[in-house]
């Protein structure tokens, strides 16, 4: 019988010419996945004499830059570290974001928003201590480990059309919202709409997530300013119960009504069960989210920022776009998502849907929206925090050449040549590089917890 080596590739790879240059590239991209393979050059000249003072030539990486964890643990582990600083400056302030301290003691709630039904699912109802409450629609009681937990337990009576719209929809229906929570808060001011501006503003930052049943429902942090945003103080009125008050009404009465395939009327909005919790500075405490305890702010920022990274459900779902419908009935996935997705597609291809854009957005279930969103004056933004870190990159190549970034002129020319990797063994590799970067990362941040 033939053997096969299974470590044969990796020992190719070590002992290939060149191995070391490939392995100090995959190091400078933090392990990523699937790295942008670039071909130019990059000159550093002084302004006053002409000299040339750095001249590189050739290829390098840039990270892939994907906030999908599936798609590449690495880029994902940046994306949601940016995504927490992103929200915990917005919750706490961050004197070196521009953020004042004083945001922590506005009206600030934390508001989950889900989905309505769309038919009866596989779940367990649990209550105090983590006990089961009741059995199952379907008449069992449901281990955690249940595959078929979020399952539609009746394929062929769930109403996959509407859920499908609704997920199209559900960016829309968030803006809705926001509109009619700044309406509602303008009410209770006495202002009329145009008025509100002037008085106050409304920030927040948001984060999709995907339920087991294939829905999304939003994770959001809602706090109240004044009209200059996180630099101003909240007016008089703006109390966190007229706050919780409008956040409730606007959520009950935000609709959109669109057309089903028949042409008959369908009216889009938020589920029944709403979880508001006070996060202002008094009530913070450090209980877990979920609990009926207050919420630690930065637990709370860990929490939203990790669902900025997740797939389309807590159990299976493809990470690429599908191509055709017999792609979708290829997948190793479950036979209610399957149904999502070939209801995605369907409407997709029909004249009625075509701003939708549904078959492109199929393999999210029809969700076509951003998993992380916020509002202007929240805080800083993904685009900055990449700007400081690529300033200060900068700071350290210019310190090393002992000139000031005034007294320079830098020239990039790089042209995109490849991407990701070439073999199983280069992916492999790449991964346990990957991860042994992270845990030295991680062992260094809790080190310096420790010193603190």
């Amino acid at each position: 019988m033939h053997h096969i080596d299974p470590d044969a590739g990796l020992r190719a790879l070590v002992t290939r010419p060149g191995f070391r240059i490939w392995k100090t590239k995959v190091k400078s991209v933090h392990g990523c996945a699937a790295p942008i393979k670039l071909r130019g050059s990059s000159t550093i000249t002084h302004k006053a004499t002409g000299a040339v003072l750095k001249d590189t030539v050739g290829s390098v990486w840039v990270p892939c830059g994907t906030r999908r964890e599936a798609l590449c643990p690495a880029c994902a582990q940046w994306y949601a570290e940016d995504a927490f600083h992103l929200i915990r400056a917005g919750l706490d302030g961050d004197a070196s974001k521009g953020i004042t301290p004083e945001v922590a003691d506005r009206p600030r709630y934390f508001a989950t928003l889900t989905p309505p039904s769309f038919g009866p699912v596989h779940s367990r109802v649990v209550g105090a201590g983590g006990r089961l409450t009741r059995p199952c629609s379907c008449g069992e009681w449901h281990k955690e480990a249940d595959t078929r937990l979020g399952q539609a337990i009746d394929l062929a009576a769930y109403d996959y059309e509407a859920a499908v719209l609704w997920q199209a929809h559900a960016g829309k229906l968030w803006h809705r919202f926001t509109i009619a929570l700044r309406r509602q808060l303008a009410h209770a001011a006495g202002l009329k709409v145009a008025e509100f501006k002037d008085a106050a503003r409304l920030s927040y930052a948001k984060v999709a997530e995907y339920q087991r049943r294939g829905l999304v429902h939003f994770h959001a942090v809602i706090r109240l300013d004044g009209p200059e945003g996180a630099a101003t103080r909240a007016p008089v009125w703006a109390t966190k119960e007229r706050l919780a008050d409008a956040i409730r009404t606007a959520a009950e009465n935000t609709v959109i009504t669109v057309a089903r395939r028949t042409g008959e009327a369908l009216e889009l909005r938020f589920g029944s069960q709403l979880d508001l919790r006070d996060i202002t500075a008094a009530a913070a405490g450090s209980g877990e989210v979920g609990e009926e305890a207050d919420i630690k702010s930065s637990r709370l920022a860990s929490y939203i920022a990790k669902y900025a990274t997740k797939s389309t459900g807590a159990h299976d779902g493809p990470d690429r776009k599908i191509r055709s419908a017999e792609d979708i009935d290829l997948l190793t996935v479950s036979a209610h998502h399957k149904a999502m997705m070939r209801t995605a597609w369907e409407l997709g291809g029909l004249e009625a849907y075509a701003d939708l854009n549904l078959r492109r957005w199929a393999h999210m279930l029809g969700f076509r929206g951003h998993f992380l969103t916020k509002s202007r004056a929240w805080s800083t933004t993904l685009g900055e925090l990449r700007n400081i870190r690529a300033r200060f990159r900068l700071a350290e190549t210019l310190a090393a050449l002992e000139v000031a970034e005034d007294d320079v002129l830098i020239v990039n020319d790089w042209e995109a040549v490849g991407f990701g990797h070439d073999t199983d063994a280069e992916r492999e590799y790449a991964q346990a590089i990957a991860e042994a970067l992270l845990e030295r990362k991680l062992n260094r941040d809790n080190s310096n917890r420790e010193v603190r």
